[in-house]
This record gives structure tokens, sequence and C-alpha cells, in this order.
């Protein structure tokens, strides 16, 4: 059969002169060549502007996540109602205490070869924070509101072939604009595209599959095209590069081709089997080929339906779910693809199947990342609508950008397989009365407008009112956001049959850290500034994890959760929120570092099912606290496990349905704290041992194990290893403590990164070689250069053997 080969995309790493003008389209990521400045400057979209004093900078670029952390930064005055009034309390770290507000400047120049005349050329951002203003040569070429918006601008006439170009972006991020860490600056790609003038529009390829079969499937590719007299000819590809079927013609409809191909016996997308084919489509003018663009999907089914809920190709299942923010931890909002598909991996043992895209348009590498990996996916678009949260969110562009925002949105993503649900908005204070039902309404229909194939739900918080006023019923997904209680009367009350968890339990924890006494609590503060990892504290609007799963698990009505949050993320540190010097995050299962939390396991121990999963909590490093009561809870697949205490019995607890914890954690509340070693051995279902694990009391911190999540990165300047850094004492016992101070090196091929402790207080800045351990561990990040060769991190601290750790990259 035939191959075919995918289109040529190249990436821009300095200011050069373009390939040659025979290629039909060429598509520039222009990586490096930027200068940045941050500060209000006139003039600096000149041509002529020397801009030679400023910093050298690679997009993407975050411009504040170096810092320094300050509580003055965005401080925002909220009210919260205690004792059933209102009252003004001071958010400190609510947007992450970093310096994103202000204006910023980038400038990069570019030669285009002057053969080039008479092509397209266009400019697309990914995601500019925020409200960017673009120029070209001096003139100013357009400008967009939102920061998570994906945009272009047609640049054709203001290029000069031939000679340098400028390319010049203003950015202005406002304080008291967002709820958590925005970041700053071109933190997503910026390419540039040339093509043909007769050529294939930007977005301009919809692939679906409308018809599916074990035996048949049949894929439709609608192509919108610019020019006249055209052929189009459509091959589906195999992944193993076998073309399966061909459709040629010359007939379009207002510019727009729609043909249908088929595809025997198809291999269907899943989380556990993404498989993804390519459609190519070639444009042709007078018999010569004019533009070619590949488009990968997945064929796939999806449904929803009252009382049976979500079906994927035809099975029923449950999203095992979880919502995300944009932010990357330690190198802040600039989009890395190894930082994303090393979060997944991790989701991907969790057992996790599903991502939210919390609360804005996602990027195209995680959702390119999906598509690959297996995860389902919401792509969510707003926080806000007309009615404001913050006082210069969104809703300042609502009226004007809402409409332009979704339709981007759909025509950028529509194509991923991953995406099976759109969401127009989260907790937006519209959900009162008749305008926000009008709103809601016309959101869902500009979605069904540009992709009649996907529902659309709203993650919504004011279950009361959005079941008065009509608001949830008119939705195809009605998502709940919290408000367990009530689940019931939404079920009963909303028409659709079905009730989505878009926002569940907001439990709080700190990674390695335990109070006492162990027991629920509600905003609980403690001295330290830190949750407990026994996983019983929660929010006033919250809940815990068990509440969630017994909905999943008891009612088939019930389509899934997606838990607040997967990995911790700057801002938003309640209920430390106004508290300092706390300006990150406690929701997570994984903290800051993309280490998991004991959450974690409680999350896996339901959700993996094709692994075991058995882990003890707390560690066992107790100095004072001889003879006095320290629970041990044990998160395990299996129902049933005993605990020994230096070899004592301290019985055999199983699952039952006492309370909502005994359901699914086997606690053991009496235990009298002594130095040695607990042993927790789990049974099967004939009473056979069938796992067993141990936590020993550690000594001193003696020695560092260096744990890279792997020892081979790309030469591109961008891929990323993610060191987990341990400390253990001279018999190789983790010692879950350790808070000592770390300095790290790195030689070859390579440049230290950042590092990360997943300390949500922790000031120290995650671009300097040095941090402190937290609960014994911490995260280095260590990136490749454009040099093959061998890259050394090197880690030292006081009192502690040197640790070392060899990678290569080619």
């Amino acid at each position: 059969m035939n191959k075919i080969s995918p289109i040529l995309i190249l990436a821009l790493v300095f200011s050069t002169i373009l390939p040659s003008a025979a290629q039909v389209r060429t598509e520039l990521v222009l990586k490096r060549g930027w200068k940045f400045m941050k500060g209000d400057i006139p003039g600096a979209e000149d041509m002529v502007f020397d801009d030679s004093g400023w910093e050298d900078v690679v997009v993407p670029h975050d411009w504040a996540i170096k810092g320094p952390f300050d509580p003055e930064v965005d401080k925002q005055t909220v009210a919260i109602v205690q004792n059933n009034e209102k009252v003004a309390t001071e958010k400190t770290g609510r947007t992450g205490a970093l310096p994103y507000i202000g204006t910023g400047w980038y400038r990069n120049r570019f030669k285009l070869p002057e053969s080039l005349n008479g092509k397209k050329v266009l400019i697309l951002f990914e995601g500019a924070m925020s409200e960017p203003e673009v120029f070209v040569n001096g003139k100013k070429v357009g400008e967009w509101g939102y920061g998570y918006s994906y945009f272009y601008f047609d640049i054709t006439k203001n290029i000069n072939a031939g000679q340098e170009n400028v390319l010049a972006v203003k950015l202005r991020n406002r304080g008291l604009s967002s709820r958590w860490y925005p970041g700053a600056g071109l933190y997503r790609k910026v390419t540039l595209i040339l093509k043909n003038r007769e050529s294939i529009d930007q977005w301009g390829v919809q692939v679906t599959t409308p018809y599916v079969t074990r035996s048949l499937a049949k894929v439709n590719v609608k192509t919108s095209v610019s020019g006249e007299g055209l052929r189009l000819v459509t091959h589906i590809v195999h992944p193993n590069g076998d073309t399966l079927s061909r459709h040629a013609t010359n007939m379009n409809y207002g510019g727009t081709y729609d043909q249908n191909l088929p595809v025997e016996y198809p291999a269907f997308w899943s989380p556990e089997t993404p498989v993804l084919y390519r459609a190519v489509s070639m444009l042709y003018k007078n018999g010569e080929l004019a533009d070619q663009v590949v488009t990968r999907f997945g064929i796939r089914q999806i449904s929803y339906k009252p009382d049976e809920g979500f079906r994927l190709n035809g099975e029923v299942r449950k999203f095992k779910g979880v919502c995300l923010h944009h932010d990357l931890g330690p190198i802040g909002t600039a989009v890395n693809r190894s930082a994303l598909k090393r979060q997944l991996q991790i989701l991907k043992d969790l057992g996790c199947d599903a991502i939210r895209s919390a609360h804005n348009m996602p990027s195209l590498e995680q959702l390119e990342l999906c598509d690959e990996m297996g995860f389902m996916f919401i792509a969510e678009s707003f926080d806000e609508w007309a009615k404001p949260k913050v006082d210069s969110g969104y809703h300042r562009f609502f009226d004007e950008y809402a409409e332009k925002d979704v339709t981007n949105l759909v025509r950028a993503t529509r194509n991923h397989p991953c995406i099976v649900m759109w969401s127009a908005g989260n907790e937006v204070p519209d959900q009162w009365g008749p305008e926000g039902v009008k709103r809601a309404r016309w959101l869902q229909e500009i979605f069904h407008r540009e992709d009649p194939t996907r529902p659309v739900t709203v993650g919504m918080d004011q279950v009361k009112a959005v079941m008065e006023s009509g608001f949830g019923a008119l939705l195809d997904v009605p998502g709940l956001n919290y408000r367990v209680h009530l689940y019931e009367d939404a079920y009963e009350r909303f028409p659709q049959g079905y009730i989505l968890g878009s926002e569940t339990a907001s439990t709080v924890s700190s990674r390695g850290v335990y109070h006492f006494p162990v027991e629920k609590g509600k905003m609980v503060q403690h001295d330290d500034l830190q949750s407990s990892s026994y996983d019983l504290e929660y929010c006033s609007w919250s809940n815990l994890p068990e509440d969630d799963f017994i909905l999943q698990d008891d009612k088939p009505w019930v389509i899934g959760e997606f838990v607040w949050t997967g990995f911790d993320y700057l801002g938003e540190p309640t209920p430390y929120d106004d508290k300092w010097p706390s300006r990150s995050s406690y929701f997570g299962i994984c903290d800051l570092a993309g280490i998991p939390k004991d959450r974690y396991f409680l999350y896996r121990s339901r959700w993996n099912t094709e692994e075991e999963t058995l882990h003890i909590l707390p560690h066992w490093n107790w100095e004072g606290r001889k003879g006095e009561k320290t629970p041990v809870f044990v998160y395990t697949s299996y129902d049933k496990a005993e605990l020994f205490v230096n070899g004592k019995s301290m019985g055999i607890r199983q699952k039952s349905a006492a309370t909502p914890q005994d359901r699914y954690r086997l606690m053991w509340m009496d235990v009298a704290y002594e130095p040695g070693t607990i042993r927790v051995v789990a049974y099967d279902d004939k009473d056979r041992i069938a796992a067993q694990k141990e936590v020993h009391t550690a000594g001193q911190p003696v020695q560092l194990i260096l744990e890279p999540d792997r020892t081979v990165l790309d030469a591109d300047g961008e891929d990323i290893a993610f060191v987990t850094v341990s400390v253990l004492d001279e018999n190789g016992v983790p010692c879950p403590t350790a808070t000592n101070q770390l300095q790290f090196e790195v030689e070859g091929s390579g440049t230290f990164r950042a590092v990360c402790n997943g300390d949500p207080t922790s000031l120290e800045m995650f671009h300097l070689p040095t941090m402190k351990l937290f609960s014994g561990k911490l995260v280095v990040l260590v990136q490749s250069s454009e040099v093959s060769g061998e890259i050394e991190l090197i880690v030292n601290g006081a009192g502690l053997e040197e640790g070392r750790v060899v990678l290569r990259s080619e």
C-alpha cells in the first residue's frame, strides 16, 4: 500500500532565512531569538527600537516564575460567610504571590526570502498572558483579550520579503484578574505559518466518525479552503503508514468540501487503546499541489443516555478524572511537553482516565499527549461570564470575545479524540437569574454550531439556584461541583437522567505531614500551616473522597468524577489563604513537585484495577510520642489486612459499610507508638497472604538517593528529566522528616532548570540551585541542551554523602 509522509514542521531556533518557497506549507515555531523586557516602554513596537539591552529568552516563557514571592503581590480581599454573616478576609497568596502583574514586551527579528512574495503568512499564538497587542514592522496587526485563548492574524500585507522583519508583542496583566497563579508572558508557542493563497484555512479540517461498528467506520472530513478551481484529495492513513482509503473531489459548498471515507475493521480509540489515524488533505490547483495538512484523529463513539450514563465505544464507564490547572509547578506556566507527559504518566499509574482543564482552554501539547496516552478530556473555556468573580476578570471581555473564544477553542481542538465534552464555564455567578440562563443557552448553542458531536456542561456550585431557574435543565450534561448532599435532588429535578461530578472532594493535605489527634475537620488550620496527610481535612464547601466514592459506586446515574485536583498548583492556598507564607494549594493528589501524597494511594486502590495497591501511613518517626495514640491507616486494593507493630498483631481490619471511611480504608485507631517496624499483611478473599509491606523508624540522615524518571533525553534544548532526591539513614531507610539544605550542580550536555520540594509554604525560589528537603524529598529538573552527550547531576548537603546520577541526551 502507499505510504504518505507527514507534513514538514520546522522549529526556528534562531533568526534565519526560511527554507525554499517550493515548500507548499511551512510552519515555523518561533522558539529562540526573543528579547524580553518588563515595563510599559514607549516605542517598543518600532522596527528601529534598540532592544540590545533586553533579556534573551526562549518562548514559551513565564516572566514571573523566578519571583521573588511577595505577600503584597495581588493581595485580594474576599468576603466569606462566618456565623451567617459576610466577613472580609485578606488573601495574601491567592495568585501565588509571584510578580505576574504589569506590562511586558517581547521582540523577535526574522527574515523571509524574497521568493516568498505572493505567499500567505499567518502568525498563530496558542496563548499569551495577557491582553496581547501584536505589531509587525511597527504596525499593529491585532489584539486579543483572553490570555488563555488561541488566536491568529493574517500578516501577509505587513511582511517584507527578503528583508528583516520585527515581531513585537505587548502584554498587560492586571491585578485582581485571577483566582490562581495565571503566569505571565508568551507562555505557549508562537508559530509563523507560510502557505499559498489557495490553501486550506487555519483549523479548516474537521474529522468526525458518525458511523462506527466493529467491521466498518465512516470517516467524515469537512475541509474549508480559500481559492477557486481547486481539487481536494484526502487519504486516511493507518498508524503503520498504510493508506486505507482515498477520496478526490472538485465539489465544494461555500468553500467547504464534504467527504466520506470508509475504514474497514477499525481500531477504536480509548484510554486503553489510544490508536490514532491520520487524514492527509492534499489541495491541488491546476494539477499541482497547493497545500497539504495532516490531521490526527481517533475512531471512537460516545453517547450519554438517561439512567445508563456515558458510553465509550458501546461500553458503559464512569470518568475517573482529575482537574488540572495550567501551571507546571516550578517552571510556572511555560508549556513543556516533558513536564506534561510526566504528569500524565503519574496519573496513568493512579488509574486516572480523564482530565478537566480547569478553568480555561488547554494547551495543544496537553491534548496531543492525552490523544497518544489515552485520557478522556473535558475542554473548559471560562471561569467568568458577564458577572465578575474578581475585579479585572474575564467579565470585561465576555460580550466582545466569548463567541470568538469558544469558536477558536472548538476549531483548534475538535479533532482530538480525547475530548469527549466541552465545558462552557465554572461556578459562574451567572447561575443566578434569567440572564444567566440565556447566556448558558447561547454559549451551548455556539458549541453545538461548531461541533454537534459532543455535549456541553458547566461546573455548577449553586445547585439549588440552577434547579429553580432552569439553568441546569438546559445543559447537555449537568455538572455538579461538590454539593454531594444535593445529588439526589438534582437527579430528580433535572431531565437529563444523569449527573456528572464535574469537580469533587477538595480534600486538603501536605505530603508527609500528620497532625494529632486524628479527626475529621473542616477548614482546619495548624500552627505549621500544613494540612494533615491522614486525609480527613477538607474545606467549607467540600468533602472527603469517600463521599464521592459512594455516589460513584452506588448510583448508576452518576457518570463519574473529576477530583480537585490531580496536582497542587500555584495560588489558592486554602485553608491557609489568609496566612503567610502559604502560596500554593493543598488540594493535590500529588504535591507541587509531582510527588504522590498518601491520598494518591487511596484513589489508586479504587481506580487502578490492573495492579495491586498496598500503602501504609503515617511514617514511623515520632520522637517524643512513645506510648501515645498514633493511628495507622492502610490504603489497599485488598479488602482485609492485619497490622503488626514490632511483630505484635494489632488485629485484622476488613472494609465495611460502618462509615464512609471504613468502606474504603483500613484503620487502626488505637495504636500506641513505639519505634521500630510496622508491617501490614493483606489477605485475599480466601484468607491467603496476598501482599506485605513494612515501614521502619529511620536513624539520622546519611546518604542521598537520586531517582530520575528517565535516563535518556532528547538533545533538543527542551527535554527535562525529573530527578527525585531522597535522604536515607546508614541502613538505607528513608528519613521521612528530613529537612536538609541541598545544593545542585549539573555538568555536561545539560543544565539545571529548577527544583521543587512540594512545601506550600516554602519561599525558596525554584530557579536557584539550592533548596531544603520537605518530608525527606524534593525533585530536581535537569534540562537537555542541543548537544548530545552525558549529563551529570551532583547533589550535596552538609553531613551527607554526595549523590550523583548520569543521564544522556541524544
